[in-house]
């Protein structure tokens, strides 16, 4: 099973690993750990490089393959071998502003749910870009110009933001830990990863987020949509 450092440190931008297998069907590597964040929860996977023996490989990605990440090389290359010794470089100009926008995504949950009680019904992000889905009936400008405000207040309080895991039956014993409208989480999952802004959201999450909300920066909400009777868009924008 490949260690995920990026659950236990995501600031981590080089590490050492060494080949576990390789995967020849997918043309990739599986590491015995690994820092590359796979893709998941809307959040977009890692790019970087991988370097063995000198040779330096472009990362197409990492994915998660049948329950194993794979680190998915260019089709052109030839795949080291088993046993050997890899430098993983991320890309983190694009991990950070991940981290930035996943955690504002986080607080624009924890502020809507807090004031309005509203559940997420969808989302997605791209680097300082995102959109999230919730629960309400009716949405107007007043109304988002309110949320922008509250949300730029809880970056300004710098809050600490911490992740930890938990077994799963303590971690739902949390209440409105899954603030999504379906719980999402398979049954499988004996551990369950839960990210905290302090005095603010609680959630189960496996991404990778800043340690505190100061880093994010301004947050825009530059547009709101009706998708549906009680389902409203919000899109926001990160600053530089």
């Amino acid at each position: 099973m490949t260690q995920l450092l990026y659950h236990e440190d995501s600031y981590l931008k080089e590490f050492e690993a060494t080949i576990s297998a390789v995967d020849e069907d997918n043309h990739g590597l599986i590491l015995n750990r690994t820092a590359f964040f796979p893709g998941g929860g809307g959040q977009l996977p890692d790019r970087g490089t991988l370097t063995v023996e000198g040779i330096t490989y472009p990362l197409k990605r990492a994915k998660n393959i049948a329950g194993q990440i794979v680190h998915l090389l260019e089709d052109n290359v030839s795949l080291p071998a088993v046993g050997e010794t890899v430098h993983g470089q991320l890309d983190w100009e694009l991990r950070y502003q991940l981290m930035r926008t996943h955690t504002a995504m986080h607080i624009l949950c924890g502020v809507i749910f807090r004031d309005y009680g509203a559940s997420v019904t969808g989302g997605n992000m791209d680097p300082l870009q995102g959109r999230m889905d919730f629960e309400f009936e009716t949405m107007r400008k007043e109304l988002v110009e309110a949320i922008n405000a509250a949300i730029n207040a809880e970056v300004a309080k710098a809050r600490p933001v911490s992740w930890r895991s938990l077994p799963r039956a303590q971690a739902f014993q949390i209440p409105d830990l899954i603030r999504t409208k379906i719980n999402l989480l398979p049954e499988g999952i004996a551990e369950v990863r839960v990210v905290e802004i302090a005095g603010l959201d609680l959630q189960a999450d496996g991404g990778t987020h800043v340690r505190n909300t100061s880093e994010v920066g301004t947050i825009h909400v530059t547009d709101y949509k009706s998708k549906g009777k009680i389902n409203k868009r919000i899109y926001v924008e990160l600053g530089d």
